[in-house]
Protein backbone atom coordinates (compact mmCIF):
# COMPACT_ATOMS: atom_id res chain seq x y z
CA UNK A 1 0.00 0.00 0.00
CA UNK A 2 2.74 2.41 0.96
CA UNK A 3 4.66 1.57 -2.20
CA UNK A 4 1.58 2.38 -4.31
CA UNK A 5 1.19 5.76 -2.58
CA UNK A 6 4.86 6.57 -3.21
CA UNK A 7 4.52 5.62 -6.87
CA UNK A 8 1.39 7.77 -7.26
CA UNK A 9 3.09 10.74 -5.57
CA UNK A 10 6.06 10.39 -7.92
CA UNK A 11 3.75 10.50 -10.95
CA UNK A 12 2.03 13.65 -9.65
CA UNK A 13 5.35 15.40 -8.99
CA UNK A 14 6.59 14.42 -12.45
CA UNK A 15 3.49 15.86 -14.09
CA UNK A 16 3.86 19.12 -12.15
CA UNK A 17 7.49 19.45 -13.15
CA UNK A 18 6.91 18.85 -16.86
CA UNK A 19 5.59 22.37 -17.75
CA UNK A 20 8.56 23.98 -16.04
CA UNK A 21 10.99 21.78 -17.94
CA UNK A 22 9.22 22.54 -21.19
CA UNK A 23 9.44 26.27 -20.49
CA UNK A 24 13.17 25.98 -19.80
CA UNK A 25 13.63 24.35 -23.21
CA UNK A 26 11.96 27.15 -25.21
CA UNK A 27 13.87 28.11 -28.34
CA UNK A 28 16.01 31.23 -27.78
CA UNK A 29 15.27 34.27 -29.94
CA UNK A 30 17.64 34.63 -32.90
CA UNK A 31 20.56 37.01 -32.39
CA UNK A 32 20.70 39.94 -34.79
CA UNK A 33 23.89 40.28 -36.84
CA UNK A 34 26.13 43.08 -35.58
CA UNK A 35 28.62 43.20 -38.46
CA UNK A 36 27.98 46.10 -40.84
CA UNK A 37 29.76 45.52 -44.16
CA UNK A 38 31.69 48.71 -45.04
CA UNK A 39 32.08 47.83 -48.74
CA UNK A 40 29.27 49.43 -50.80
CA UNK A 41 29.99 47.01 -53.64
CA UNK A 42 28.60 44.18 -51.51
CA UNK A 43 24.78 43.86 -51.52
CA UNK A 44 24.36 47.21 -53.31
CA UNK A 45 20.59 46.89 -53.06
CA UNK A 46 20.97 47.76 -49.36
CA UNK A 47 23.36 50.70 -49.81
CA UNK A 48 21.86 54.19 -49.72
CA UNK A 49 23.63 57.27 -51.11
CA UNK A 50 22.71 60.77 -49.94
CA UNK A 51 24.28 63.48 -52.11
CA UNK A 52 24.10 66.70 -50.10
CA UNK A 53 23.92 70.36 -51.11
CA UNK A 54 27.29 71.15 -49.48
CA UNK A 55 28.94 68.78 -51.97
CA UNK A 56 29.45 65.71 -49.78
CA UNK A 57 28.11 62.21 -50.14
CA UNK A 58 26.90 60.02 -47.26
CA UNK A 59 26.92 56.24 -47.79
CA UNK A 60 24.60 54.22 -45.57
CA UNK A 61 24.44 50.45 -45.18
CA UNK A 62 20.81 49.53 -44.57
CA UNK A 63 20.23 46.35 -42.58
CA UNK A 64 17.01 44.48 -43.42
CA UNK A 65 18.07 41.90 -40.82
CA UNK A 66 17.39 44.57 -38.19
CA UNK A 67 14.26 46.24 -39.56
CA UNK A 68 12.95 44.75 -42.83
CA UNK A 69 9.81 46.87 -43.02
CA UNK A 70 11.66 50.14 -42.49
CA UNK A 71 14.40 49.32 -44.99
CA UNK A 72 11.77 48.46 -47.59
CA UNK A 73 10.01 51.79 -46.91
CA UNK A 74 13.24 53.77 -47.43
CA UNK A 75 13.91 51.93 -50.71
CA UNK A 76 10.39 52.64 -51.94
CA UNK A 77 10.62 56.36 -51.16
CA UNK A 78 14.12 56.68 -52.62
CA UNK A 79 12.97 55.16 -55.91
CA UNK A 80 10.03 57.56 -55.96
CA UNK A 81 12.47 60.49 -55.67
CA UNK A 82 10.76 61.44 -52.41
CA UNK A 83 13.92 62.57 -50.60
CA UNK A 84 15.34 64.70 -53.42
CA UNK A 85 15.36 68.37 -52.34
CA UNK A 86 14.34 67.70 -48.73
CA UNK A 87 16.26 69.58 -46.03
CA UNK A 88 17.75 68.48 -42.72
CA UNK A 89 15.21 70.37 -40.63
CA UNK A 90 16.38 69.44 -37.12
CA UNK A 91 20.11 69.30 -36.49
CA UNK A 92 21.32 69.37 -32.90
CA UNK A 93 25.02 69.75 -32.12
CA UNK A 94 26.36 66.71 -30.27
CA UNK A 95 23.19 64.73 -30.98
CA UNK A 96 21.82 64.08 -34.47
CA UNK A 97 20.70 65.37 -37.89
CA UNK A 98 17.08 64.67 -38.90
CA UNK A 99 15.52 64.77 -42.36
CA UNK A 100 12.75 63.19 -44.43
CA UNK A 101 9.95 65.75 -44.02
CA UNK A 102 8.85 67.38 -47.30
CA UNK A 103 7.32 70.29 -45.36
CA UNK A 104 10.58 71.04 -43.54
CA UNK A 105 8.70 71.48 -40.28
CA UNK A 106 9.12 68.08 -38.66
CA UNK A 107 5.38 67.40 -38.83
CA UNK A 108 5.17 65.95 -42.34
CA UNK A 109 5.75 62.63 -44.02
CA UNK A 110 4.91 60.58 -47.08
CA UNK A 111 1.46 59.54 -48.30
CA UNK A 112 2.23 55.94 -47.34
CA UNK A 113 0.80 54.54 -44.09
CA UNK A 114 2.83 54.70 -40.89
CA UNK A 115 5.01 51.71 -40.05
CA UNK A 116 4.73 49.21 -37.23
CA UNK A 117 7.70 49.63 -34.89
CA UNK A 118 10.65 47.27 -35.34
CA UNK A 119 12.58 48.22 -32.21
CA UNK A 120 15.71 46.14 -31.90
CA UNK A 121 18.85 45.75 -29.80
CA UNK A 122 21.16 47.77 -32.06
CA UNK A 123 22.73 50.68 -30.13
CA UNK A 124 22.60 54.33 -31.20
CA UNK A 125 26.32 54.79 -31.91
CA UNK A 126 27.99 57.53 -33.95
CA UNK A 127 26.79 57.02 -37.50
CA UNK A 128 23.67 55.05 -36.57
CA UNK A 129 20.66 55.73 -38.82
CA UNK A 130 17.31 55.45 -37.08
CA UNK A 131 13.68 56.28 -37.84
CA UNK A 132 12.04 59.31 -36.27
CA UNK A 133 8.53 59.03 -34.84
CA UNK A 134 6.00 60.75 -32.58
CA UNK A 135 5.23 59.60 -29.05
CA UNK A 136 3.31 56.70 -30.58
CA UNK A 137 5.54 53.64 -31.22
CA UNK A 138 3.95 52.78 -34.59
CA UNK A 139 4.21 56.25 -36.14
CA UNK A 140 7.46 56.16 -38.16
CA UNK A 141 6.84 57.07 -41.80
CA UNK A 142 9.58 58.79 -43.82
CA UNK A 143 11.69 60.82 -41.40
CA UNK A 144 15.01 59.49 -40.15
CA UNK A 145 18.05 60.78 -38.30
CA UNK A 146 21.80 60.19 -38.24
CA UNK A 147 23.52 60.20 -34.84
CA UNK A 148 26.60 62.40 -34.32
CA UNK A 149 27.57 60.92 -30.94
CA UNK A 150 26.36 57.85 -29.00
CA UNK A 151 22.92 58.30 -27.41
CA UNK A 152 22.06 55.01 -25.71
CA UNK A 153 18.90 56.43 -24.12
CA UNK A 154 17.26 55.97 -27.54
CA UNK A 155 17.99 52.24 -27.68
CA UNK A 156 14.92 49.98 -28.12
CA UNK A 157 12.72 53.10 -28.39
CA UNK A 158 13.47 53.98 -32.02
CA UNK A 159 13.93 51.64 -34.97
CA UNK A 160 17.58 51.42 -36.02
CA UNK A 161 17.78 50.39 -39.68
CA UNK A 162 21.30 51.22 -40.81
CA UNK A 163 24.69 52.79 -40.25
CA UNK A 164 26.90 55.26 -42.09
CA UNK A 165 29.78 53.43 -43.81
CA UNK A 166 31.20 56.40 -45.69
CA UNK A 167 31.07 60.20 -45.61
CA UNK A 168 30.60 60.75 -41.90
CA UNK A 169 32.61 63.94 -42.41
CA UNK A 170 29.79 65.08 -44.72
CA UNK A 171 27.29 64.36 -41.93
CA UNK A 172 29.39 66.47 -39.55
CA UNK A 173 29.13 69.40 -41.98
CA UNK A 174 25.32 69.45 -42.06
CA UNK A 175 24.11 72.91 -40.98
CA UNK A 176 22.86 73.08 -37.38
CA UNK A 177 19.52 74.48 -36.27
CA UNK A 178 15.82 73.71 -35.68
CA UNK A 179 15.48 74.54 -38.53
CA UNK A 180 18.88 75.84 -39.67
CA UNK A 181 19.04 79.34 -41.16
CA UNK A 182 20.63 77.87 -44.30
CA UNK A 183 19.66 74.19 -44.19
CA UNK A 184 21.60 71.44 -45.89
CA UNK A 185 19.54 69.60 -48.52
CA UNK A 186 19.50 66.09 -49.88
CA UNK A 187 20.11 66.93 -53.53
CA UNK A 188 19.66 63.32 -54.58
CA UNK A 189 19.05 60.03 -52.76
CA UNK A 190 19.78 56.79 -54.60
CA UNK A 191 20.51 53.11 -54.11
CA UNK A 192 23.93 51.77 -55.11
CA UNK A 193 22.27 49.01 -57.15
CA UNK A 194 20.65 51.72 -59.28
CA UNK A 195 24.08 53.22 -60.06
CA UNK A 196 23.45 56.51 -58.26
CA UNK A 197 26.18 59.10 -58.77
CA UNK A 198 27.24 62.46 -57.43
CA UNK A 199 25.48 65.39 -59.07
CA UNK A 200 27.64 67.76 -61.14
CA UNK A 201 29.38 70.50 -59.19
CA UNK A 202 27.59 73.86 -59.42
CA UNK A 203 29.31 76.54 -61.53
CA UNK A 204 31.42 79.08 -59.57
CA UNK A 205 29.76 82.32 -58.53
CA UNK A 206 30.44 85.39 -60.65
CA UNK A 207 32.82 86.82 -58.05
CA UNK A 208 34.61 83.50 -57.68
CA UNK A 209 35.68 82.97 -61.31
CA UNK A 210 38.67 80.68 -61.54
CA UNK A 211 41.76 82.76 -62.31
CA UNK A 212 44.67 81.65 -64.42
CA UNK A 213 47.45 79.96 -62.45
CA UNK A 214 50.83 81.66 -62.93
CA UNK A 215 54.38 80.50 -62.25
CA UNK A 216 54.48 82.76 -59.19
CA UNK A 217 51.43 80.94 -57.78
CA UNK A 218 53.15 77.58 -58.22
CA UNK A 219 56.39 78.55 -56.47
CA UNK A 220 54.86 80.70 -53.72
CA UNK A 221 54.93 79.06 -50.30
CA UNK A 222 53.95 80.11 -46.79
CA UNK A 223 56.38 77.62 -45.24
CA UNK A 224 59.72 78.74 -43.84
Amino acid sequence: MISRLIASLALVLSALATPALAKDKEEPKPTLPTFVDPDPAHSPENVLYLDLSHGGRVTIRMMPEWAPGHVERIKTLVRQGFYDGIIFHRVIEGFMAQTGDPTGTGAGGSELPDLKAEFNSMPHLRGTVSMARTNEPDSANSQFFIVFYPRFSLDRKYTVFGRVIGGMDAVDRIARGEPPANPTKIVHASLAVDAGSLPPAPPPAADEEEKEITLDDLINSMSQ
